[in-house]
């Protein structure tokens, strides 16, 4: 059995925010592999997978998020998926961030994922086949230096995920979270970028990962497509950890080469 064959979205209608780079743009291949409709919703088309739509919007404007989610109704016919995985990094401490990056990245990264679902809500209620996603992170139950607003932010999302799942299980909506380790994404490879050694710090945050890599934005996918099928119809308010063992497992450290 493929990959492509294991989980059954052929036919759902889903929507996938930050769909334009990254995690987003693998779950929207991974979507459109299994036989999905996709829209992405994000700041640029560019770099949107072939075979989606896309609509442009900024999460942090609830008109602009509204008229986006009617027009990916409008193509697709309805919505039944929604994934919530645009989000933005943030580093430092409490001390190392004022109160206008407080409230931008908490902005996008919980209030966006309440203005895209708010918004498609009434689709995912006339859907049979109904789920939201939402991605979360290791940062939201495991304790990592210098990353206290986006821990704060992701530890959000989960619980605002567990919410979500009670407020509309009656409904036939499940609603429920990855948590990805750290994924080797653009972002991440920024990060690298401004290291003073580059090299040395890839791998430090591959050695701290009992498996000893860094997570692939494909892996993080295809949890996204498990959760969004109906194969998982009987698994709402879960949180998934696609993180190398990271939160589960006490390994000795890898040594760093």
């Amino acid at each position: 059995m493929s990959t492509t064959d294991t989980f059954d979205l052929d036919g759902l209608r889903a929507v996938v925010t930050g769909g334009a780079a990254g995690i987003g743009a693998a779950v929207v291949t991974a979507f459109l592999a299994r036989g999905a409709w996709v829209t992405s919703i994000d700041r640029s088309v560019d770099g949107v997978p072939g075979g989606a739509h896309a609509e442009v919007a900024d999460l942090t404007d609830d008109a602009a998020v509204r008229a986006a989610v009617e027009s990916a109704a409008r193509v697709m016919g309805g919505i039944d998926v929604v994934v919530n995985n645009a989000g933005i990094g943030a580093l430092g401490t409490i001390a190392d961030n004022d109160d206008a990056e407080w409230f931008r990245v908490l902005d996008v990264n919980v209030l966006g994922i309440a203005r895209v679902t708010r918004a498609a809500l009434p689709y995912l209620r006339e859907s049979d086949r109904a789920a939201v996603v939402n991605m979360s992170s290791i940062a939201a139950w495991t304790g990592l230096p210098a990353r206290a607003l986006y821990s704060a932010s992701k530890g959000a999302v989960q619980a605002l995920t567990l919410a979500m799942a009670a407020d509309h299980v009656a409904e036939g909506i499940r609603v429920n979270c990855v948590c990805p380790g750290t994924v080797d994404t653009p972002w991440v490879g920024r990060l690298l970028d401004a290291a003073d050694d580059p090299v040395a710090e890839r791998a430090a945050l591959e050695a701290r990962q009992p498996t000893g890599r860094l997570v692939s934005p494909e892996a993080v996918a295809h949890a996204v497509c498990y959760l969004a099928s109906p194969l998982a119809a009987s698994t709402t308010g879960e949180s998934l950890a696609v993180d190398g063992g990271m939160h589960g497992l006490r390994t000795r450290p890898r040594a760093v080469s």
